[in-house]
């Protein structure tokens, strides 16, 4: 979908409008309008996905920085989705039902919209399912005016997962495998069998898999347990093995991790080290990626991502969002090790000591790291991949000491809190005399999925295949693989790569809406939400004091296990007795 305008019409909902199907150009618009629901993370002030420790921004009006501060209730929820995603739902069960009464269409478009309807009612209650925990399963049509004593009440998680797994495989054997030209993101095989198996690792993990901790007492109104008490140790397997078979299905079908090869996109010369243009341009190189496997197609627009982490210029971007200091932290060194456990690295007490970058001062923290680093994060005397007016490298240099061109200066806003700016959903291609350009944003890619199979496997046991899916990453994040980084360090014994694994997930999906949810199904985001964001210090004029560590004043709070789970809207439960809080609320 080169242009997604059409994704953003929502026509009535009441069945008996018949001009929502009154022709088949109708009922086309009525299909988009069912993904319309879907949450649009590249609008990251309406996205609750960025509100771990992954990011920081002077913004503080937006809701995943509101909701990092822990002050939401169920009477005050900030944002939700339970309502959307619900009438995302009923959207499509109404096109399903009046689809074969569209005048002049043929059984081809019905069965093709209908099994994208299905694909999408699997994608909310997966949503669902993720924000809260268990949910209210629609398995059809709901009637406006059901009686009170016949609404639905929440169904245990485990049940949850299955019906919606087993709507995802249903949705798949009726859908293409791939989209082109004008149908580039609307659904496939591939995509519902991926999210399929992200869907079945989060429920192995130990926020959902046997957390009698947390979840002891979540009952329903009759009493019955919702969340799984015993802990199942065939779900990791179950997860590997949708994992594999998504995997196997997408590379069947020509997905494949994305390669930039020398002259591509020549216009654009930088970053000119391949491998580090082939991580940056994963995301934008729609015409030539074949790792993206379902993709979010609507248009960011100037309030998106892009403009609110390009460097400040006083013509279109806002130098806001940032990475904290913690997260720079956790990118490895060039061999492909935590910069803690790499002997050749420098000490902790070296990290802020002053080094050269390419001839220009930096700290030492920022050398000597991995690719991803230096194509993903944007730090002080280092370069910026973008085209300006006047220049014609490609680049710019970015210097965020407090009267530098990017530092904090005299603004309240439009700054780096940490001294650093993400620059990975920022294109290359941004010209300050024409925009930014939009791209579609990957939900799920393949390198996902290689993460997902080497966390399932490694947890299941299966040690030599959870590092073969590894070392698919790693090869191609241009580091060597995990067995020859390690030799000699550590042993990577079970409990040993599971750590790695993990790492190696909050490094690879950085940036992309992963890094909270991942923290959460692995009962760790009350560690790192329980006290404020490090960063450089922003307000020091010289070298000496910007490369200092400083605690921001940004009061993050969590309520463990309250803030696990998102709350119901009071409004809800009044209007259904028979749906129960989620606990803490």
């Amino acid at each position: 979908m080169v242009s997604c305008d059409f994704l953003d019409v929502v026509p009535a909902e009441k069945a008996s409008d018949k001009d929502a199907f009154s022709s088949p150009k109708a009922a086309e618009r009525f299909l988009y309008s069912c993904y319309g629901y879907i949450p649009q993370i590249n609008m990251v002030q309406n996205c609750l996905d960025f509100s771990g420790d992954e990011i920081i921004s002077p913004f503080t009006q937006e809701s995943y920085v509101k909701f990092a501060e822990g002050v939401y209730t169920s009477g005050n929820l900030i944002i939700s989705y339970w309502n959307d995603l619900f009438l995302g739902i009923r959207q499509c069960y109404l096109l399903k039902k009046n689809i074969t009464s569209v005048p002049r269409i043929d059984q081809a478009t019905i069965d093709s919209y209908v099994a994208q309807a299905d694909f999408l009612i699997a994608y909310f209650h997966m949503l669902l399912i993720k924000c809260y925990g268990p949910v209210v399963l629609v398995k059809e049509l709901p009637v406006l005016d059901t009686p009170k004593d016949n609404l639905l009440g929440r169904t245990s998680y485990d049940e949850c997962v299955q019906w919606t797994c087993d709507m995802f495989d249903d949705a798949a054997g009726r859908l293409p495998a791939t989209r082109t030209g004008s149908e580039y993101g609307l659904a496939t095989s591939v995509a519902a069998k991926a999210l399929k198996a992200r869907l079945l690792l989060y429920a192995a993990s130990p926020l959902f898999n046997g957390n009698t901790e947390y979840y002891s007492d979540f009952v329903n109104t009759d009493g019955s347990s919702l969340m799984p008490l015993s802990y199942d140790e065939n779900k990791w397997k179950k997860a590997a093995d949708a994992a594999l078979e998504a995997i196997n299905l997408a590379e069947s079908n020509g997905y494949s991790l994305y390669e930039m090869r020398e002259g591509d996109l020549s216009g654009y010369p930088e970053p000119q080290d391949l491998t580090q243009r082939t991580l940056r341009f994963t995301f934008m190189d729609k015409d030539n990626s074949k790792e993206v496997l379902f993709a979010e197609t609507r248009k960011a627009g100037a309030y998106g991502l892009q403009p609110k982490s390009l460097p400040y210029l006083s013509d279109g971007s806002w130098n806001g969002v940032a990475p904290t200091l913690t997260m720079v932290e956790r990118f490895y060194t060039k061999n492909g090790l935590p910069i803690d456990e790499d002997p050749k690295y420098y000490t902790p007490g070296d990290y802020f000591k002053i080094g050269q970058y390419e001839g220009r001062t930096t700290c030492n923290l920022n050398l000597k790291r991995e690719p991803r680093f230096y194509s993903w994060v944007s730090f002080h005397n280092g370069y910026f991949e973008m085209q300006r007016e006047g220049y014609n490298e490609g680049r710019i240099v970015t210097m965020f000491r407090k009267s530098d061109n990017h530092g904090k200066q005299n603004r309240s806003t439009d700054f780096s809190l940490s001294g650093y700016l993400v620059k990975k959903w920022c294109t290359p291609t941004y010209d300050t005399r024409n925009g930014f350009q939009n791209y579609p944003w990957p939900v799920i890619r393949l390198g996902e999925l290689y993460l997902n199979l080497a966390e399932a496997a490694a947890e299941a046991g299966e040690l030599n295949i959870a590092k073969t899916a590894l070392n698919k990453i790693r090869e191609h994040a241009g580091i060597p693989t995990v067995e020859k980084s390690w030799e000699g360090i550590a042993t990577l014994t079970k409990d040993k790569l599971i750590e790695i694994i993990r790492q190696e997930r909050i490094i690879e999906l950085s940036f992309e809406g992963h890094y909270r949810w991942d923290m959460a199904r692995w009962k760790e985001l009350e560690h790192v939400l329980d006290h404020n964001p490090s960063a450089l210090n922003t307000d020091g004029v010289s070298d000496e004091d910007f490369f200092r560590p400083v605690v921001v004043d940004r009061a993050w709070k969590f309520t463990s296990p309250t803030h696990y789970l998102l709350p119901i809207a009071d409004s809800e439960l009044n209007k259904n007795t028979l749906i129960v809080q989620n606990p803490g609320y």
